[in-house]
Parts: C-alpha cells; structure tokens; sequence
C-alpha cells in the first residue's frame, strides 16, 4: 500500500545528514535528523524544543519561534554546545512551514559556518568593494538611523562638513549638520511626493553647518531606507557647489565686462563722428569772436559777452577733446615703463594744489615694481582722473592712499587709489565707467573721465575695477598686463 504524504516527508526529514527538527505551534517536537547531543533523532520526537536544544525545563525567555510563529520570517542565529569536550558553534536557520497562511511548524537546521566559508568569503569581498566605492566618491555621503546616529560618513563628507570620519560616527547627530530647523524640513520633503515621489529627494539645494560654524551649499540627493514598511534609515548625497558658484560668479562678471566693452565700443564710434562734426565750428566762433574784440573798438560790456562766448566755445573744446579721447582715436605707443614714477610725477603736480590741501597722501609703492608696457602719457591721464576723483570725493578732507604690487600670479602689476570720502551708493556703482554719467552738478563734469580711463586700460589689455561700501569710502584698482604681444620686455 501506498505510504502516505505524512509519512514520506518524516522519512525524508530523518534521512537528512545534517542536524534537523521539525517543531510544531505547541513546541513539540514532531520529527528528528542527525545526531542531537549523543541522542538517537527517533528518540526526541514529542519531547520540548526547549529540552532538546536548550537542555531547560522551561521555555527559553527570549524564544525565536514565537517570533516565527507571529511573523512569518524566518531567522538566524548562532547555537553553541560542547562534543566530546570540544565546544562547536553552529547556524542555526529557523523556517517557518506553512500551511495556507498560517504557521503551523518550524524547521531548525543547524549547520557547520564552514560550510559557508565560500560564500562567505565572496560576500566580504562585495562588501569591501562597495565600501571602497562609497568612500571613495567624490560626493558625500552620509547615512544615519532614524534616531540621528550616523551609520556611514565617508572622505568627501568629512572635506564638506570638516568632522573627522571617527567623530561622525561616534559623536555627531545627523540633525547638527543642518542649520536651523532643516533637518525637519529635509524629512518632511523626503516623506512627500513633490521631489522625486515618496522616500526621494532630488537635486535639492541646501546649506551645510560645518564644524567652525560656517555654511556650504550643496545640492542633495536624499532616500529612505525600509525594511517592509517600515523607516530603518536615510542616506543622503551631497554635491558641494562652491566651485561651481565661484565659477558662476566670475562667468557672470566676465559678461558684463564683456557687455561693458561693447557699450563703450558702440559709443565710442557714436563719440568720434560727433566730435569731428562739432570741432570746425566750434574753432569758428572761438576764432570770429577774437576776431570781433580785435578790429572793431567794441563797448566794454559788449567785450565782456564776447569773452564769454569764447570761454563756452572754448569749454565745449574741452569736451569734444574728451569725446575724442574716449573714441580712443590717438595711437598707442607702447614703452617699457617705471608706473611708480608716473605716479610720483602726477602727484608731485596735484598735492600742492588747494584741494589737498586737507587731504594726507599716503603711498605704498613696491620698491621691485618691473617695468610695463604702456603709454605713460594715457596712463598718466588716468592716474590723475582717479586721484582728482578722490579728493573730490573727499571734499578736501581725508586719507588718500595709492598702492603698487605684482599680482599672485606674476603677470600683472596692480594699482590701487583708495579715499575715505562717502563711498558710492549702490545703485551708482554699476554705471560709474558709462559715458556721460555723472553724479555731480551740472557744468561741474562731462561723465566722461572715468569711461575714458577705462578705455585706456582697455586698450592696454588690463581691467579697472571698483569697490566702495556707502559712508566707507571707495577703492579703484587697475591691473596692467606685464607682456603685450610683440613688445620685448627688455626694449625701451
């Protein structure tokens, strides 16, 4: 007669090699393979799990199968014994057996880890290798528990936030490395569907608190760790962006540089035919008005009005000259030249004029200046529009102070006039090198000195530069190149 399926399965269970029991809801022990302690496997069937793997007389406190019993999962964990005086350490695996859904035994299978060693051994090499990736990216990554302890911090972290890896992991709570109250902010974004779906958060733009107190943004890239249902962790991606809002900054500045050329390209061309046109007449009246005073025996307040004709014609002189200059018509020649003696000359010409009379000079000249490739008589016209700005900032009254040196690099020498006067407001900084603008009272400037400078120092392939901080004074600074193509240094 057939056996049944009852049967069968006991058999197969007590020809199995290795240690097994089959444990049922009551804890009783339904079948047996291998050697148990010394004991023959059919012997153990209906005694206790507790007797049998434990040696106790009650259930064991903290009992795995209860847990297996209520979850379903199975487990693992270590069983030891002593055989023949020698004490043995085995796996113990715990399955559960289903009947439908409901539990209704457990398999206990304990196994020698040698068995595994294999395996065990490919597992450590994956681990090794994904260590080494994670600590190796050049992004950061943190991971924490739900509690805030910090469970990975790898190099890129530790460069970002400057906590030592160690100090991360043993002292350091995840919620201290956001400012204010962010960190509450990062996980409500992280369990909403807005940025990336439930448990993501992509690309999101954050600051950092470092250690010494200071802030670093970063761009993140956070998820939530589950088991089941269940939050167990999150581990985040951190991409530092100060680089690359450094790099912003100065592509930003480089535009508008670049928009500040063309303007004054434009205008200067504008300026030039302007100028030309305006020039013949204005010699015109200058000359018919000499003219006038001389041959006919005038009245003295005719005489007057004709004087005064030709002080505007002669003013109106003035400024065409400075539209010309600014159209950058005369050529550039080009010498090696000594920048501390043309700046000791311009002063040496202005300092005893009545107004600096209250103003202190200070001058802070590099003795190893080297000499530059320049056209010392334009440069000599910027180095006194900026001087005479100063003072005239200052109102007569204060500390003007100029400064020479090589920059970092060594391929500039940099020229710097500071005043203490009121500084320039905001909204006026941007337009200070525009033609025509100017901030003082009609008929007292043309707009045109700063824009001229800077299309001398243009024309030298260098910069010109402000800074100012309202009611802190203002800061030019020129920077001139120290090769110009086809100049020998060494030439004069």
């Amino acid at each position: 007669m057939e056996k049944s399926r009852q049967e069968i399965i006991i058999k197969a269970v007590e020809s199995f090699a290795e240690r097994l029991v089959i444990i049922s809801v009551d804890r009783r022990i339904l079948a047996a393979a291998g050697r148990i302690f010394g004991q023959d496997p059919g012997r153990l069937t209906g005694k206790s799990c507790h007797q049998v793997l434990a040696e106790r007389e009650a259930v064991c406190g903290d009992c795995q199968l209860e847990k297996i019993f209520q979850t379903g999962r199975p487990a693992v964990r270590q069983a030891a014994f002593y055989e023949d005086s020698n004490k043995k350490v085995l796996a113990r695996h715990l399955f559960p057996v289903f009947d439908g859904r409901k539990v209704e035994a457990v398999a206990v299978v304990d196994l020698d880890p040698r068995y595994f060693s294999d395996r065990d051994s490919e597992t450590s090499s994956a681990n090794a290798f994904l260590k080494n990736l994670i600590m190796s990216s050049v992004d950061g990554v943190i991971a924490s528990d739900m509690t805030g302890r910090i469970l990975i911090f790898n190099e890129a972290a530790s460069q970002i936030t400057s906590y030592q890896q160690q100090e991360a992991l043993t002292e350091l709570d995840i919620r201290e490395i956001y400012p204010g109250d962010k960190a509450r902010e990062v996980m409500h974004l992280l369990r909403s569907d807005e940025y990336g779906g439930k448990g993501k958060l992509k690309a999101y733009r954050v600051d950092l608190l470092r250690k010494d107190g200071t802030t670093v943004p970063v761009n993140l890239s956070a998820a939530i760790v589950y088991d089941g249902d269940e939050e167990v962790a999150t581990v985040g991606f951190f991409y530092d962006l100060r680089e690359k809002l450094r790099m912003e900054r100065e592509l930003q500045e480089t535009q508008v540089q670049l928009l500040q050329a063309a303007k004054m390209s434009s205008l200067g061309k504008l300026a030039a035919g302007v100028a030309h046109q305006l020039n013949n007449p204005l010699g015109g009246i200058v000359l018919y008005s000499q003219l006038l005073m001389e041959e006919y025996n005038l009245d003295p307040a005719a005489v007057q009005d004709l004087k005064r004709i030709i002080e505007d014609a002669e003013r109106c002189q003035n400024i065409v000259r400075e539209l010309l200059d600014f159209a950058r018509q005369s050529t550039l020649e080009l010498r090696q030249n000594d920048i501390n003696r043309a700046i000791r000359r311009t002063i040496f010409l202005l300092e005893n004029q009545p107004l600096f009379k209250g103003i202190d000079i200070v001058t802070e000249l590099d003795p190893d200046l080297p000499l530059v490739p320049a056209d010392i008589q334009q440069l000599n016209h910027v180095f006194m529009n900026l001087i005479l700005n100063a003072a005239e900032a200052m109102d007569g009254q204060g500390v003007l102070t100029i400064k020479t040196r090589v920059s970092p690099l060594g391929d500039r020498v940099c020229i710097e006039v500071a005043d203490t006067g009121p500084g320039i407001p905001n909204d006026v900084l941007p337009h200070i090198f525009d033609p025509f603008f100017t901030t003082k009272e009609e008929g007292q400037g043309t707009g045109l000195g700063l824009s001229v400078s800077y299309g001398v120092i243009e024309n030298h392939k260098g910069r010109i530069t402000a800074c100012s901080a309202e009611g802190q004074g203002a800061s030019f600074l020129v920077e001139l190149p120290l090769q110009q193509p086809g100049l020998d240094r060494e030439s004069e």
